[in-house]
């Protein structure tokens, strides 16, 4: 949508400069935006966990979300992506178990930030999107968000990942359907 924007602005600019027409050009377009798997994935604040006794995560996988609930009513929805065909996400009921700040898989040559196990006691997460070896994240993975990409994990946005991390108790329900 920002190229389209971009290139209607140029276009608008040229077309000013033909036909002698005063313009102003919107300074919105900014080429250093944050990359959208950065940052959460709605704009309003993330739940006070606190104040939701019937709190738990719901994962659809067939939607490519996360949704922090209470009860039937959404609190919260994050943008994820769920295991392939070939190695899928577990579906069932789970609870949140322990988390970690890094960790690096050499096998498949992928690591992430901000873990949060949910079944096998590390064998499947909710983390952030993939970085290498040296820790840094793989761009053209994260852009994969919202289909599936994962080994089974379920990847989020950095920050989204980091909220769970931080903010998600032990023993939360967690449901994948």
């Amino acid at each position: 949508m920002k190229t389209v924007k971009f290139y209607l602005a140029s276009l608008l600019v040229i077309l000013g400069l033909a036909g002698g027409l005063a313009l102003t050009i919107p300074t919105t377009i900014t080429a250093n935006a944050t990359a959208t798997w950065k940052r959460p994935s709605q704009k309003k604040a993330y739940p006070n966990l606190k104040k939701y006794k019937h709190a738990y995560i719901k994962v659809s996988v067939a939607k490519q979300r996360v949704y922090l609930m209470n009860g039937k009513k959404s609190l919260y929805t994050m943008v994820c992506s769920t295991g392939i065909k070939t190695a899928p996400t577990p579906k069932g009921i789970f609870h949140i178990q322990n988390r970690g700040k890094h960790f690096y898989n050499a096998t498949v040559k992928e690591g992430a930030y901000y873990w949060t196990s949910f079944k096998g006691s590390g064998a499947y997460l909710f983390h952030s999107v993939p970085v290498n070896a040296k820790g840094k994240y793989i761009v053209s993975e994260a852009h994969k968000l919202g289909k599936r990409a994962s080994h089974g994990c379920v990847r989020l946005s950095v920050a989204d990942a980091h909220w769970i991390y931080s903010h998600v108790p032990y023993s939360m329900t967690v449901k994948i359907h």
